[in-house]
């Protein structure tokens, strides 16, 4: 009995020393002159979070939540087409392929000529893309041909759970609707090679690309066997027959593109006929949920954290911030501009590299002087948000030694000399003084001499504006890979740095000498 005793109380010793540990690192983690938010504040800040990107595995999903939360909060939707009447106090926001969104409120004392305080975020992440005509029959499996989007690291998309989501254009009796689409289970799936067949699998495993990431969708067996076939495929017209060029592919419809098992889950989900579908743009995505993780519940394991971390709370600090009443005060339009295709070089008309942001700051400066767009832009300025490398336990080496960028220590300002980030010794200084009134702590990041550096929004933005900017960023690991790591507390660091931006920017501009 005494035995059982000593068992009991050691298992109560350990379960309290457990607990008191967790609150101890706790305390440590944030209690510093910046940051007195507690845990439950943090937690529910990244479940939200968490649940934001359990909805969307697509850019056109992502700018869809974020639209909704805009809607909900008293912002109105502009068309581009549209003339704009743009009122001070009230908040808009407009969209472009349903992929990018700006959206603003325009402060209280605003005149054109006046200042822009921007958040710039993007939307996509790295990832496979259904090919246009995605049907591929190999070896007995029906599978589906899939593009690499980004600069993904592609090994970790074997063997995952993988789904689809995206838009479909559907023919209705009204004229053309664009309809989202999530697949919320298992459909695909790419398969590793077993390492009887391939030996130094573990020593040097390099996918080709083109040939190696086929997703697997079914069998050709099974297919047959359950009657899925074109035997409901309409026919063409004879008009369609008669008009149809010699040299076009052989495909009647858009279920000609693509095995019939695809079509079919796609269609079940819309309650919708093959038929209807014109085309549809689908993005693969891992069916693993987003999730608060660790010993501690410290950590964040989830998909596309670059960058829809930043983006989401871009939106959120945007939203906070207009909830006081300093919106009445500002001089400046407070705007988050949330782009796509940063992944791929920001090249397209939804792009960072587009004019859509020079356009939108163009007509909310007009109503003013013949100069008003160019007095704006040097009273503006810019956070260029994206994700930022934490120093890596088991690769510590591949960091600059004097800047390795931990988890929960703060929001990452990011630096190079070579003009791979936007920020300079100006807009740093601005930001140290934005974050001290916010109370959010600062950590700065340098690559070192002998890797090479990736880039943002922000040097684009910055060049084609000579807009003032600053490059920043949460702290995470597995950067690009199907899922990435990062910490709660960067959550809600975020968001109070960017709520706390578009509060206090203009009196921190107000009070520079230079």
């Amino acid at each position: 009995m005494k035995n059982v005793t000593e068992t009991m109380n050691a298992s109560t010793f350990i379960y309290k020393q457990h607990f008191t540990v967790h609150r101890q690192v706790w305390r440590l983690l944030t209690y510093t002159p910046f940051s007195m938010a507690s845990k439950e504040t943090v937690l529910s800040a990244a479940k939200q979070f968490v649940n934001f990107v359990n909805k969307t595995p697509s850019p056109f999903h992502a700018v869809n939540e974020i639209r909704q939360r805009l809607v909900s909060n008293g912002f109105f939707e502009l068309k581009e087409a549209d003339h704009w009447t743009i009122k001070p106090l009230q908040k808009y926001f407009v969209t472009r392929n349903q992929s990018t969104i700006i959206a603003f409120a325009v402060g209280g004392k605003y005149q054109p000529g006046n200042g822009f305080s921007i958040v710039g975020a993007h939307t996509d992440s790295p990832c496979l893309k259904v090919k246009p005509v995605s049907k591929i029959t190999k070896a007995g499996y029906l599978m589906v041909g899939v593009e690499c989007y980004g600069g993904g690291i592609w090994h970790t998309w074997f063997d995952r759970d993988l789904t689809v989501g995206g838009r479909v254009f559907v023919k209705t009796d009204i004229g053309i609707e664009s309809t989202l689409v999530h697949i919320q289970r298992p459909i695909l799936r790419i398969p590793n090679i077993a390492i009887h067949l391939m030996r130094d699998h573990n020593e040097s495993f390099g996918p080709n690309k083109e040939s190696h990431l086929c997703p697997v969708l079914a069998t050709a067996v099974q297919v047959a066997l359950q009657g899925e076939t074109k035997a409901n495929t309409p026919k063409p017209s004879e008009t369609s027959a008669q008009t149809k060029s010699p040299l076009a592919p052989n495909y009647e419809t858009l279920a000609d593109k693509h095995n019939s098992p695809l079509v079919t889950i796609i269609c079940e989900q819309l309650d919708i006929k093959p038929e209807q579908i014109i085309d549809f743009e689908l993005y693969v995505a891992d069916t693993q949920p987003a999730v608060i993780g660790g010993a501690l519940e410290e950590f964040i394991f989830s998909p596309r954290l670059d960058n829809l971390l930043n983006a989401y709370a871009a939106c959120e600090g945007l939203i906070q911030a207009c909830g006081d009443e300093s919106l009445q005060q500002d001089p400046n339009i407070r705007m988050i501009s949330l782009f796509d295709n940063e992944e791929v070089g920001s090249q397209s008309a939804q792009g960072a590299q587009s004019a859509l942001q020079e356009m939108v700051l163009h007509r909310l400066s007009s109503g003013g002087s013949q100069t008003a767009f160019q007095e704006a832009i040097p009273k503006s300025y810019m956070i260029s948000a994206d994700q930022a490398h934490a120093v890596h336990p088991n690769y510590s080496d591949k960091h600059e030694s004097n800047h390795q960028v931990a988890l929960h220590k703060g929001i990452v300002v990011k630096i190079n000399s070579n003009q791979r980030y936007a920020s300079t010794g100006i807009t740093v200084t601005i930001l140290r003084e934005i974050a001290k009134l916010s109370k959010v702590p600062l950590q700065e990041f340098v690559v070192k001499n002998d890797s090479p550096c990736g880039s943002t929004i922000g040097p684009i933005l910055s060049a084609g504006l000579g807009m003032a900017t600053v490059d920043v960023g949460a702290p995470q690991l597995s950067m690009h890979s199907i899922r990435e790591m990062a910490c709660i507390t960067s959550v809600y660091q975020a968001t109070e740095l960017y709520k706390g931006f578009f509060i206090n920017y203009p009196d921190v501009y107000a009070s520079l000498q230079f």
